[in-house]
């Protein structure tokens, strides 16, 4: 007889919750059940299966010997976001494919990871670099709250050299209508001949400043791309890759 045989009952016809099997295999309550799942900690025939939805029928339940119900927190994701990629492109980023390698958290990518996740401190328009995605609220609110005193770190790519007495301007300040534009701390990062790399710093997220200071001072941007925000830095994370914010990391 098959799974859809007429004669069989119901209950069979439709498969078992699998949080509900291995509520029973343990045997622990549903709801932890389900956290054993949503931790991918469980494998239906050898394929983790993250859903406690999952209806099963005669299939091989197997739970991992270090299975725990530790963990089930919120996390927080650090994506590199490529050059001209919108908020959408850049969240479908955030997926297992795009994980880095060399992530120091050893947290494991689980479905649950992706979702809800808050977008926090926006970046230049057409900038790369660092980008904050949380389901940790007090992350959330640290970015939101203490937004004018994280300083941001980006280096920005201009065309041809950059005079000593621009650097000079850039660092004493500018103002637009009268009015002081945000302070901003600059340096020569590295140059050729036929580009210089300068490294911004300023406190609060200001998209559009940096592009109107260069602006100004006749510089012609070639690339911009933030690489801190408070005390968490991007590091050597490649383009389009994300990795989880560690336990010692701090904004």
């Amino acid at each position: 007889m098959t799974a859809h045989d007429k004669s069989l009952p119901d209950t069979e016809r439709a498969g078992e919750r699998l949080s509900k099997r291995v509520a029973a295999m343990l045997p622990c309550s549903r709801r932890e059940a389900e956290q054993y799942i949503e931790g991918g900690w469980v494998q239906v025939d050898g394929k983790v299966v993250e859903e406690p939805q999952f209806r099963v029928f005669q299939q091989l339940i197997e739970i991992a010997p270090q299975a725990t119900l530790m963990g089930d927190t919120a996390v927080t994701l650090l994506l590199h976001k490529p050059a001209g990629c919108g908020d959408a492109a850049a969240l479908k980023l955030l997926d297992r494919s795009n994980h880095f390698n060399d992530d120091a958290s050893a947290l494991r990518p689980l479905k649950r990871h992706f979702a809800e996740l808050t977008s926090a401190v926006a970046l230049e328009a057409g900038a790369s670099g660092l980008l904050v995605y949380t389901q940790d609220w007090r992350i959330a609110r640290k970015l939101t709250d203490d937004a004018s005193l994280l300083e941001h770190e980006l280096i920005v790519e201009v065309e041809g050299k950059v005079a000593a007495d621009t650097l000079q301007r850039l660092n004493q300040g500018l103002s637009s209508d009268a009015q002081p534009l945000p302070r901003v701390r600059v340096s020569v990062n590295s140059a050729s001949e036929s580009a210089c790399k300068l490294r911004f710093a300023v406190k609060g997220s200001h998209p559009g400043l940096l592009a109107y200071l260069c602006q100004r001072m006749n510089l012609k941007i070639l690339g911009m791309k933030r690489i801190r925000i408070g005390r968490v830095a991007m590091g050597q994370l490649p383009v389009g890759q994300w990795r989880y914010l560690q336990t010692r990391e701090r904004f």
